[in-house]
């Protein structure tokens, strides 16, 4: 680990040290996958439902992932979209939860927003996240209690109060079906590949917000709510209460992910229906 992340890690004797290095190592090395199918286009191209496309990539960069994660920590439960799930996972304590390619039609069409992503859950709250783009080179990493960490430099979420100012990361596909055009006025609206990759980007301050009203999978958003967390943010599905991960049914009704401050008046605008 480089200095910041030393001193972050030393100063209070971080108990997730050892997984948060184990996973940044193992999302490079699933990186790197990603990155060779993606320069040579030299995969397989199969279909999982409507909409929902997986590739050879997909499967190779899994297998990697839970030789060098759930192999190192055989004691710790296992959910990944590419791996089929026993339900051994609802009996473990700790669960590393995965996306081995989190934007796989970002993938396809050759854009460059789609991400390896990684996480570990402790009774069902998120402590670390590992969220990499292999094309760009970035590396999202952090915990809570620990921090986030951009490529080694400390990162936070924005300081962004008003959605007047605020720039929000809206999904490709949500915005293409024009789900998005009652909110162009109110605010800055970019749309960006990879569920997983506009969190990252919120916990690291490049953006202020992001949410969502379509149910998503937890290895969908994992890394990113503990990258979220760690950064100073706040993160909640779209009745506003916690995420609760490693449950049975692993899709979650929508979320809202922001800088803490834009947090209440983004559930106003969505209109989001609390639970009784």
């Amino acid at each position: 680990m480089k200095e910041a992340e030393t001193a972050a890690r030393d100063a209070g004797h971080w108990k997730f040290a050892r997984e948060l290095e184990a996973a940044r190592q193992a999302a490079l090395a699933a990186g790197a996958i990603l990155e060779r199918y993606y320069r040579e286009h030299g995969y397989d191209i199969d279909s999982k439902g409507k909409d929902n496309p997986v590739t050879t990539a997909d499967f190779e960069a899994d297998a990697h992932l839970k030789q060098l994660l759930h192999g190192g920590f055989p004691e710790y439960g296992w959910l990944s979209e590419e791996t089929a799930d026993d339900g051994d996972r609802l009996n473990r304590e700790r669960v590393w939860i995965v996306d081995p390619l989190d934007g796989t039609k970002e993938f396809i069409k050759g854009i460059p927003e789609f991400v390896v992503a990684i996480a570990l859950t402790e009774a069902g709250a998120p402590v670390l996240g590992v969220t990499y783009n292999p094309i760009k080179r970035e590396l999202f990493a952090g915990g809570v209690g620990f921090g986030c960490f951009v490529d080694h430099a400390p990162a936070a979420v924005s300081s962004t109060r008003t959605l007047e100012r605020a720039t929000i990361l809206a999904s490709r596909s949500e915005t293409s079906r024009g789900e998005w055009k009652a909110y162009e006025g109110s605010m800055t609206v970019r749309a960006i590949g990879s569920v997983a990759y506009k969190l990252a980007l919120v916990a690291a301050g490049r953006a202020d917000a992001t949410f969502t009203l379509t149910p998503k999978s937890e290895w969908d958003i994992a890394s990113g709510a503990a990258l979220i967390l760690a950064a100073g943010g706040m993160v909640t599905d779209v009745h506003g209460e916690p995420i609760v991960f490693n449950k049975k049914s692993v899709k979650v009704p929508g979320l809202v992910a922001s800088n803490g401050h834009l947090h209440a008046a983004l559930e106003g605008l969505i209109g989001a229906p609390r639970k009784h």
